[in-house]
């Protein structure tokens, strides 16, 4: 089976790493990760099914998904500057541009462009600032699943 892509925008906040851990506890604490839902549609929104967590720990949730990973940011350990297993990075500036012609992209922008996504290889993520009137408004993390 091939890698599940998996995304989500989060509020701005300068401490990237701060802004992962807690889109994580949100996500684990609403049930949104295999083996609670098998397969999560995106985008996440105040709509999107909520079964509430079932395992003791995020630690507990990865180890019964198992192989197949939680399918989610949960299998993210941690921010980084090179492309890793489990390690977000940021999106280089040059892809940026190629992108979206700007190094400031805005929330449009990366919703009508996610071919990032090629570049991104199993149970890896990334990341992009975004912004609105010339300011970061939010953090935007993708990725894909183990399996």
């Amino acid at each position: 089976m091939g890698g599940h892509p998996w995304f989500y925008f989060v509020e701005y906040q300068e401490d990237i790493s701060k802004a992962l851990e807690e889109l994580q506890e949100r996500e684990f604490k609403a049930g949104r990760y295999n083996p609670v839902i098998r397969f999560l549609e995106f985008p996440i929104d105040l709509n999107a099914p909520s079964p509430g967590c079932q395992h003791d720990s995020i630690g507990d949730a990865i180890g019964d998904a198992d192989a197949d990973g939680t399918r989610s940011i949960l299998d993210m350990e941690e921010i980084g500057n090179e492309p890793a297993s489990g390690v977000v990075v940021a999106l280089p500036t040059e892809r940026l541009i190629e992108l979206y012609s700007t190094h400031q992209p805005s929330r449009d922008m990366v919703e009508e462009n996610m071919s990032f996504f090629y570049d991104i290889e199993r149970g890896q993520g990334i990341y992009i600032v975004i912004y609105h009137n010339n300011l970061p408004s939010e953090i935007f993390f993708a990725g894909y699943s183990y399996d």
